[in-house]
């Protein structure tokens, strides 16, 4: 133990696009700066999508504005087509992160795209972004990698095509993503190593939902499979309107505190987790907040990894 886990916190654009209130966008920005201030070193603000789709995202090129003067925190943005990668490039992301669902109904429901023909995009993307003066970092999601609430199954092997066009794409990193919620153990070990085993170290993280209650379980799979990448929403926010029965991500209290009990690094103070948690049901005052931690309270037994 000893060794660092990163955590993406996804709860500024993933937690908040199922809301129904739309969060004010001061109160947005505070709560990212209590996020930086907690130690997360990743944060994923928000998307740039059509407004009409997704009103929740409307403030996002201000947000990711705002956020740029944050000192040592990466600062992502959800971007599904060349157009926003521009955007988002403009507003002073440091990375951007394209989403590419292995499913093909859920790919064409997300982005009106099948899912070659999001990998297309995605080339397009890597292509402006790489003519660029200045870098910015290019992740593309594999959405649905562990079962679909409109298709059922998804093979492996659909899934191991699909990061393998990706890779071949120029990716910097590729994210597995369990967009419903539906993956268990045994299938998080099977697909990260057939994946692996395809595209190498480009495979970057996990993102995983909690539908059925396994998403902390998967997340342990994940780490002893080698992911030393996780996203996570504080208070489990989270959900795809384009995923019939899609529910809120792993809670991020609640992998800290799981990592940090093993050993793992995190930088993450939970504490100061728990000030943003604060600023978050600010902002949110009818959402009910998920979490274990929160709910019991940190024990005495807990000590941070040294």
């Amino acid at each position: 133990m000893g060794e660092p886990v990163s955590i993406c916190e996804v709860g500024p654009r993933d937690g908040l696009q199922m809301q129904k209130a739309i969060m004010p966008t001061a109160v947005k920005i505070e709560w990212i700066v209590a996020l930086a201030r907690a130690g997360l070193r990743e944060i994923e603000v928000g998307s740039f999508v059509p407004p009409k789709l997704i009103p929740q995202m409307a403030d996002t090129g201000e947000v990711v504005a705002a956020s740029r003067t944050l000192e040592g925190v990466s600062i992502v943005a959800l971007v599904p087509n060349l157009k926003g990668a521009q955007r988002a490039y403009e507003s002073g992301a440091d990375a951007i992160n394209v989403p590419v669902s292995v499913s093909e109904a859920h790919s064409r429901a997300n982005t009106n795209k099948g899912s070659l023909e999001q990998v297309a995009e995605v080339r397009a993307i890597v292509d402006w972004v790489r003519a660029q003066e200045r870098p910015m970092k290019i992740d593309a999601g594999c959405a649905t990698a562990f079962g679909c609430s409109i298709e059922g199954t998804v093979p492996i092997d659909r899934v191991v095509t699909v990061a393998s066009a990706l890779a071949e794409a120029g990716v910097d990193g590729i994210v597995l993503a369990d967009t419903v919620g539906y993956g268990n153990p045994a299938q998080v070990r099977a697909v990260v190593r057939a994946v692996r085993g395809a595209v190498g170290g480009v495979l970057d993280r996990l993102h995983l939902h909690d539908t059925m209650g396994l998403g902390i379980a998967n997340a342990l799979a994940g780490v002893e499979e080698g992911i030393r990448c996780f996203d996570s929403a504080l208070g489990g926010l989270g959900g795809c309107p384009f995923a019939p029965g899609a529910s809120g991500n792993i809670v991020t209290e609640d992998l800290v505190f799981m990592l940090e009990s093993m050993g793992f690094e995190t930088g993450i103070d939970l504490d100061l987790l728990f000030a943003a948690r604060e600023v978050l049901q600010r902002g949110l005052p009818e959402t009910a907040l998920l979490g274990n931690v929160a709910k019991a309270g940190i024990p005495k037994t807990y000590h941070r990894a040294a």
